[in-house]
């Protein structure tokens, strides 16, 4: 049913009669028109065309913050006077009647943005000089809603607008293989203009994309389960799952391999799922699970690829992934802001903490933000970061109101929705849940090198899986290179704390550098008892305030305020200031957690075809009891001089042993590795074990 809409302009405007003359000319038409580009419309005013007509009056609504649509016409072309009246109104004219719903086929009945606007400029066509002209018959400007501002009124359907030229230079991109937001950063780069400033989305390309598609994706499904099955035959433990359409063509797969399975089982107790990524030439929807292992990098878990971004695909995808990994749900998972993944993991891991990245949030600030604060965006990115390592809540919320106040954000829908979703993504909110360090930006950036060696070549999809097993293989490769170069490097001690060498004996020197930073700041602090068990730690500047640490002697439990052990698995500054005031020379070993230990690693996956080797296991055990046996002669003098003189025989005898030419290599720089622990970490003994 069509609108009525009235003719709320101003009764002193000009009639249709008062506003036209005969003896007018075409040209006189034509000045008419460009005298009036950047004047508001008004009863009477002339076009050549209704097209002209049409783009006069989209102008005017860009400036004043809406956009307009055709609306309907009167008369037809051929018939009569033909095409003889035109309605153009505010998009937000009318309203979208509910679709009715059916059982077979859902319907998704989004939101409209229609409220019934009566804002509306009509036109009618004229004939009295001879020459076909327009002229407005009817004009209001009154909106029900309010009006866009111009960083914001760009974003509208209607001006978002694709060039020719852009559209060679995005296909010229997606034949490289790089992902939509990579296109986005190098064309605002090339035509320098801020982030989220181009004429169109990421939404426009990928529906760009989408349309131009040109691969038979049937056929491409096919060859994919093949391979899959013909990796099965090869590996037994290699997994993967499917699901087929109603029509049986490919809808959903994912997969893991035999080396990423042991890896979650090691390191699966906080994981990454990243849905970021999609595989530019197919259009579809990447995730990956990644998690982070004992020296700082990167592990791969699994993959999935997805025919839609539905709470459906992400449940099945999140099944098959605890199908993968024996039914062990991770304690934390962290993923981007997607709400039907945030539904799905409501679902399918319950007791699981679900956390948003921040490097995903902080990534999406210059399109949501840089327009709106202007030169206050830095001032406004650094509050946010104080904000978010605050450590407790009261303090967190009480910041929050003061930043939106202080930047004029009250209405801002992004400052808005990160607030109702705060307990996901601030840390003052997480510090009870382990996140094994992956808050930072350092692990994202290894993550997505990771993600882009793979998805870089996109050739044929089929070959997808083959080609992500040979960059998983290359990261392990360079994972343990870097294994390597970390055991081998020298480390130093910072305090001469008998805690801090044996903490170096035990944990990776990843995990070690974040704990012997700790122990340096903790002689900053000043320990007071308050009652047995019971200590207030505060900085030696302050005079009030402080953190509450709890001491069971018995038990050899620590716990603190700040929580920083429970996020991140490393004592916090102020346990290990009470520690050392209570005299203990040694870190407890339930605060060495496992999953920071050298000799807690997996075996390089080239071991796992044919199940683990006596050799690996050999090597495993031995860096094992090194570790001991450094821990153990640490305790005492008479201890240390027993492990120095029984080494010293040992390393003798080792050296005179034969080596066969295939491993001497290896076994050279394993033997370094363990020994260079004892001559970097306890230096009074280096002479010995030279």
């Amino acid at each position: 049913m069509m609108e009525n809409y009235e003719d709320y302009s101003d009764q002193r405007s000009l009639s249709l009669d008062d506003a036209s003359s005969a003896d007018e000319s075409p040209h006189d038409i034509e000045l008419s028109l460009e005298s009036s580009v950047d004047a508001t419309p008004y009863i009477g005013q002339r076009f050549v065309t209704h097209d002209a007509a049409y783009e006069f009056y989209s102008e005017f609504a860009k400036r004043c913050g809406f956009s307009i649509r055709r609306h309907r016409t009167e008369g037809k072309d051929g018939v009569g006077k033909g095409l003889t009246r035109r309605y153009f109104v505010c998009h937000r004219a009318g309203n979208t009647p509910i679709k009715a719903s059916s059982e077979s086929k859902p319907q998704r009945n989004r939101k409209s943005s229609r409220c019934g606007c009566q804002a509306y400029m009509r036109i009618s066509k004229n004939m009295d000089s001879g020459v076909a002209e327009w002229r407005v018959t009817g004009f209001t400007n009154h909106h029900n809603h309010e009006l866009l501002q111009p960083n914001q009124v760009r974003f509208l359907p209607a001006y978002r607008t694709i060039s020719e030229t852009d559209k060679n230079r995005i296909f010229m991109f997606a034949k490289t293989g790089i992902s939509v937001q990579q296109m986005m950063r190098l064309m605002e780069l090339e035509k320098c203009v801020e982030p989220g400033y181009l004429p169109f989305t990421e939404k426009d390309v990928r529906n760009l994309l989408q349309a131009l598609k040109k691969i038979d994706q049937d056929d491409d499904s096919v060859d994919l389960l093949r391979m899959c099955r013909n990796i099965k035959d090869k590996d037994p433990n290699f997994r993967f799952e499917y699901t087929l359409d109603v029509n049986e063509r490919l809808e959903n797969i994912a997969w893991s391999y035999a080396s990423s399975i042991l890896s979650y089982d090691i390191f699966g107790d906080a994981v990454v799922f990243d849905t970021t990524h999609r595989l530019t030439s197919f259009d579809m929807p990447l995730g990956i699970w990644v998690g982070m292992n004992n020296y700082g990098t990167p592990c791969f878990f699994a993959c999935v690829l997805l025919r839609e971004e539905n709470t459906r695909s992400f449940s099945w995808a999140l099944k098959a992934f605890l199908g993968f990994m024996n039914g062990k749900p991770p304690r934390t998972i962290l993923t981007d802001q997607n709400v039907s993944l945030k539904d799905a993991i409501e679902m399918e891991m319950p007791r699981t903490k679900h956390a948003l990245c921040i490097w995903f949030i902080v990534a999406k600030f210059p399109s949501w933000f840089n327009a709106v604060l202007g030169e206050r965006y830095n001032e406004w990115k650094n509050e946010f970061y104080r904000l978010y390592n605050m450590e407790m809540i009261e303090d967190f919320e009480l910041g929050w109101g003061s930043m939106v106040n202080s930047f004029g954000l009250h209405t801002n829908r992004h400052i808005s929705n990160l607030f109702a979703l705060r307990t996901h993504w601030a840390l003052p909110y997480l510090r009870d849940h382990f996140l094994a360090g992956m808050t930072t930006t350092g692990p994202s950036k290894s993550i997505n090198a990771f993600i882009q060696r793979f998805l870089s070549a996109q050739t044929r999809l089929a070959h997808f899986v083959e080609q992500a097993a040979v960059a998983i293989d290359f990261k392990d490769q360079a994972g343990e290179q870097q294994i390597m170069q970390q055991n081998l490097q020298n480390i130093l001690l910072k305090t001469g704390a008998p805690m801090e060498a044996h903490a170096a004996s035990v944990l990776t020197p990843y995990a070690f550098c974040k704990l012997q930073d700790e122990l340096v700041l903790a002689a900053h602090y000043a320990s007071f008892m308050l009652e047995e068990g019971y200590f207030l730690v505060r900085h030696h500047t302050e005079m009030e305030g402080g953190h509450k640490v709890i001491w069971n002697s018995q038990q050899g439990n620590i716990s603190c305020g700040c929580r920083q052990f429970e996020f991140s698995g490393i004592l916090c500054r102020h346990a290990l200031r009470v520690l050392s005031a209570m005299n203990c020379f040694q870190i407890p070993e339930p605060y060495l957690p496992i999953r920071w230990c050298r000799y807690y690693n997996t075996v390089p996956s080239k071991t796992l075809q044919g199940g683990l080797s006596d050799y690996s296991d050999q090597v495993q055990a031995l860096q094992s009891m090194v570790s001991n046996l450094i821990t153990e002669s640490s305790k005492s003098k008479e201890r240390l001089d027993l492990a120095t003189e029984q080494v010293s025989v040992l390393l003798s005898r080792i050296r005179e042993h034969p080596t066969s030419a295939q491993s001497s290599s290896i076994d050279d720089l394993l033997l370094l590795s363990v020994l260079h622990i004892g001559n970097t970490d306890f230096p009074w003994c280096c002479d010995a074990f030279c």
